[in-house]
């Protein structure tokens, strides 16, 4: 059996054993847990009532956090010539094109997002070895196959995330810091499961959100009391 740290014991004591928490608790309960010495990101989980392998039932989306995620999202803009003004001004990190490929089919992947346009796909498509495990592949749902790439880049700078639910059933999510104030992370993840709430396949049958989760690098999940209504 795996032995409890100290900080690990901490945080636990500060739970109540089997409680389900509302989202207003929960906030606040995981900025008290959190003992790390950075600034740690708080996550989200949700399991949902769907079978991922079945095409009709993948839920994938996009989601603006209105309070941001607080990350540095390092951002790639793969453009033609005459958008690289444009994707630079709106605050991409890196932009080009053949340099780039080419530095992706090298192994380098020191991005979070990647942007690229309609036409570039083609070049695009052929990184898949590459982008595909590590979820940086550009994707016309998630916005970052576009022509408005300057509009794209200020979303994801702006705190737009986008998620995929994964084998098992779940979504995961980072919708903020620990440093961010309890009310913001509340609100964060309002938005964040309203969207997940509208984009419910039409073809999944009984409950559709089973549970949800919130925590913080480190600390122990705390289940969130959440009915699809309160969305």
């Amino acid at each position: 059996m795996t032995k409890l740290t100290k900080n690990r014991k901490l945080a636990l004591s500060k739970m109540e054993e089997g409680k389900v928490y509302s989202l207003d608790e929960a906030a606040a309960l995981v900025k008290e847990m959190t003992t790390v010495k950075f600034d740690a990101s708080v996550d989200v989980d949700v399991r949902l009532g769907v079978d991922p392998r079945k095409a009709n039932q993948m839920v994938r989306g996009v989601c603006t956090l209105p309070h941001g995620s607080g990350k540095q999202v390092r951002v790639l803009v793969l453009c033609t010539p005459d958008k690289e003004t444009e994707a630079k001004e709106a605050g991409a990190d890196f932009v080009g094109l053949d340099e780039y490929i080419e530095k992706i089919k090298g192994g380098w992947t020191d991005v979070d997002v990647i942007i690229t346009m309609p036409s570039i796909m083609a070049k695009v498509g052929a990184l898949g070895r590459v982008l595909g495990p590590r979820g940086l592949m550009p994707n016309p749902k998630s916005g970052t196959v576009t022509m408005d790439v300057a509009k794209a880049v200020k979303e994801v700078k702006a705190g737009k995330i986008d998620f995929k639910v994964d084998k098992a059933g779940i979504v995961h999510a980072s919708i903020g810091k620990v440093s961010f104030d309890a009310n913001k992370i509340v609100d964060n993840v309002k938005e964040f499961l309203s969207v997940i709430v509208r984009l419910k396949p039409s073809s999944a049958k009984g409950t559709y959100v089973k549970s949800v989760y919130l925590s913080s690098t480190m600390s122990p999940g705390v289940h969130v009391d959440f009915k699809v209504g309160d969305a």
